[in-house]
């Protein structure tokens, strides 16, 4: 039996011929990465096991940008622990203010990540850089630790779930509106430790935008990692930006899958997910009852250039409605910088909106939008479970920025075909 292609970058980092679902193994990293958060207790882990090394300065990636800015002592001191550890150790990939971004959108901007790649990281959305044809998984703080020091992690390798995209995306339904549906079709725990492998004439109409969100979200259908073949699209968004050579690997004809799923993009619409799971997906036409007090753009799924771009021209030359707040967070300082040139933060503000540096902030209720009892948030971000924005009260609608950007407008959940 044929390998998929999640399979063939593993047994080529394990040193097999061949590996098979259910198999242990142990296998070479490409990168290792942390953020504020997760770093400073990989580091305690680190220094208890003895280590005085890192395995390679050069592949271990350190991206502060949850609580960051600073928001409080507490996290300034995890900062500074992450700032002292990569000066004593020359990590060549230190992000801080200034330079950092959210780490999901920065390191693919970067050329850091890349095609062929084995990827661990210390934040569950690490499965974002399937997008560019890498095995990429999210791990706890030990796991980096161990991987910071030995450039090694041992994996069970994933069964795999054929996602077959037939049609053409057209605008302004968007990769996120895919993944929603997804998630709604087969559940939160549809792909637990699957790989999800996207395939199909589909794919070819879908921009790197879209697939950096589709795999960001793989972890909420409850996948190991979601992974794109590594097409022209691909293949030219990797040229003169991939730091390294990049390997593409493709299935085996013979790849044995779990099941497929199909989805035609031609009949999707504007998806929105619904409290308190993102598998709760409905239609956004049919949101139009549902007052909302909080619109959020940004994020390691949606802060993207192409992102901001979607929201802009829904908002450039209105005004959002009266009651709402609305939060634009471009993802990386790139990002931010080019909605400056393009005019798009003065059309941002001038529509009533505030437009934040990078930061992960209201995505895990850190900062920078939180919600109060009963307050609802149409937001870009990946997750809505009970309280992650906020009160326990509060309540979050998965949207694309289009659709976010709609809402903001109207002040209740609203198809962006319709304004």
């Amino acid at each position: 039996m044929g390998m998929t292609m999640t399979q063939k970058i593993l047994a080529a980092h394990c040193g097999a011929a061949s590996v098979k679902a259910g198999q242990l193994i142990n296998a070479r990293l490409d990168i290792v990465l942390g953020n504020d958060i997760t770093t400073p207790v990989a580091i305690n882990e680190f220094e208890k096991a003895g280590f005085d090394a890192v395995f390679d300065k050069t592949r271990v990636n350190i991206v502060l940008d949850h609580f960051v800015p600073n928001k409080d002592i507490k996290s300034a001191q995890q900062s500074k622990k992450c700032r002292e550890f990569a000066s004593k150790y020359d990590i060549l990939n230190f992000y801080d203010v200034g330079t950092m971004g959210v780490e999901h959108a920065l390191l693919p901007e970067k050329g850091i990540v890349t095609a062929g790649d084995c990827i661990i990281g210390a934040d569950s959305h690490t499965c974002t850089y399937g997008a560019v044809g890498a095995f990429s998984t999210g791990v706890g703080s030990t796991d980096m630790a161990a991987g910071m020091a030995t450039g090694m992690a041992w994996f069970k390798v994933p069964a795999a779930i054929r996602v077959e995209l037939k049609g053409s995306l057209k605008a302004p339904v968007s990769g996120k509106d895919v993944i929603l549906h997804l998630i709604g079709k087969i559940g939160v725990s549809g792909a637990l430790y699957k790989s999800l492998e996207f395939t199909g004439e589909g794919v070819a109409s879908l921009t790197m935008e879209d697939r950096l969100c589709i795999c960001n979200m793989a972890i909420e259908a409850g996948a190991k990692n979601g992974i794109f073949p590594v097409d022209e699209t691909c293949e030219a968004y990797l040229r003169g930006r991939s730091q390294r050579p990049w390997v593409r690997y493709e299935a085996d004809p013979d790849a044995e899958y779990e099941r497929t799923v199909v989805i035609d993009l031609d009949t999707l619409e504007p998806t929105v997910s619904y409290p308190h799971l993102p598998e709760n997906t409905h239609p956004a036409r049919e949101g139009g009852g549902i007052r909302i007090d909080q619109v959020v753009i940004g994020s390691c799924t949606n802060g993207r250039l192409e992102d901001m771009e979607a929201a802009y021209k829904i908002l450039n030359g209105r005004h959002i409605a009266k009651g709402v707040r609305a939060i634009i967070i471009p993802a990386t300082m790139a990002v931010y910088r080019e909605c400056i040139l393009r005019g798009y933060t003065t059309a941002f503000i001038d529509a009533g909106c505030i437009v934040s540096t990078p930061t992960c902030g209201p995505c895990l209720g850190g900062y920078m939008g939180i919600l109060a009892e009963g307050e609802r948030c149409v937001s870009t971000t990946n997750r809505n479970f009970v309280g992650r924005m906020g009160h326990v009260d509060s309540e979050i609608y998965l949207a694309s920025p289009a659709t976010a950007a709609a809402s903001a407008l109207t002040g209740c959940i609203t198809d962006p075909r319709e304004v």
